[in-house]
């Protein structure tokens, strides 16, 4: 008995010894949160500046209005502002990553009402040439360079397979039935990205397509509707080499995790998308604030099993609730401290990110 109390605490000094000082693991924590804010003027002491010096955050997210009050500006009211938005930002960090979800049709922040250029939806996309779309897609990176804007979460890769999905088909989200075709046309959009230094990311994995409901409002379940086709545009565009980032979807398939949704399902994060199909890249959630999760999932048990799961970006949108980040840091920091969060995966996930911002 004396031998294993002596072997446990030593096992325990050694895991204590591995870890970096508070403010060091605060940082390297702060690095894999992109979070979302609400101003679209920013001062020298404003919140998220504060923020990001002292946490060194990963990166921020801009939404253009608020969600339960859409006449309210949020980050982004004009191309003026928000170029000046975005400097600011980077004045205070030249390798934040500065995010958007830009996908074009009904999910456009840039909106032409607010001076910006209009973005035809992946369905209309796909009924263009490929020459028309590629004009098209460089246009968009362009003007998301000249913003201010290097990670755009998009392209969208999930099949139209379900005609009742509200949240991708009806949308119009969605490039199309077939890989081919929605490869054919998220290549587009990638090169069009990467040719401005825009960081794409391809969503949502392992495939949202077949899904009758809506994350952002609750439970999704696609055991019985999902299948394994939803997992070609992932794989065709992985063997292309062109993918540095990929998105995670809040969905429930017995098939992949009989437990948990992909965004905290080692299973469906480590085990089928880095060790079967080979992705080196970094993986970031889906907003861990939408109901799917937050209403089934305490924050402690969402961090835990998100970064045990592989996710290396946790994505915190701030639209849907509002979340404090000290908490946040705080609830991954004792995780971690407490070896209920690998450090190692810490570490891996502030190399993958630190390569990824090489670009930036």
């Amino acid at each position: 008995m004396v031998k294993i109390i002596i072997a446990t605490l030593l096992c325990i000094n050694l895991f204590s010894a591995t870890l970096p000082s508070k403010q060091i693991l605060e940082q390297q924590i702060g690095k894999m949160i992109i979070f979302g804010f609400e101003d679209s003027k920013l001062e020298n002491n404003s919140p998220i500046i504060n923020a990001i010096e002292r946490y060194n955050l990963g990166g921020v997210i801009l939404f253009d209005r608020f969600y339960e009050d859409r006449s309210r500006i949020k980050n982004i009211e004009s191309p003026q502002q928000l170029q000046a938005l975005t400097q600011k930002l980077k004045e205070i960090s030249p390798q934040l990553l500065i995010s958007i979800d830009q996908e074009g049709g009904k999910v456009q922040r840039l909106k032409e009402s607010y001076g910006f250029a209009s973005t035809p939806s992946a369905f209309e996309m796909a009924k263009l040439s490929e020459e028309k779309a590629k004009e098209s897609y460089e246009n968009m990176a362009k003007m998301l360079k000249k913003s201010g804007i290097n990670l755009n979460f998009a392209p969208v890769v999930d099949l139209a397979l379900n005609p009742q999905n509200r949240v991708i088909y009806g949308l119009e989200r969605s490039y199309g039935k077939t890989s081919d075709m929605v490869t054919a046309y998220a290549s587009i959009f990638i090169d069009a990205l990467e040719k401005e230094g825009v960081i794409a990311v391809l969503k949502h994995f392992p495939g949202h397509g077949s899904s009758l409901n809506d994350s952002h409002k609750g439970f999704v379940d696609v055991t019985q509707t999902w299948s394994e086709i939803e997992l070609e545009p992932f794989k065709q565009l992985l063997e292309k080499n062109s993918v540095q980032m990929i998105m995670t979807a809040h969905i429930f398939n017995a098939t992949l995790d009989k437990n948990y949704p992909a965004t905290l399902s080692h299973n469906t994060n480590t085990k089928l998308l880095r060790e079967k199909l080979g992705f080196k890249g970094v993986i970031i959630s889906d907003d861990l604030q939408m109901k799917a999760i937050s209403e089934h999932y305490s924050l402690k048990q969402t961090v835990t099993l998100a970064i045990n799961s592989g996710v290396d970006l946790l994505l915190f949108g701030n639209q849907l609730a509002k979340q404090d980040l000290e908490e946040l840091i705080n609830t991954i920091y004792e995780e971690v401290s407490s070896g209920n969060i690998s450090y190692e995966l810490i570490l891996k996930a502030n190399e993958r990110i630190a390569a990824l911002k090489k670009g930036v």
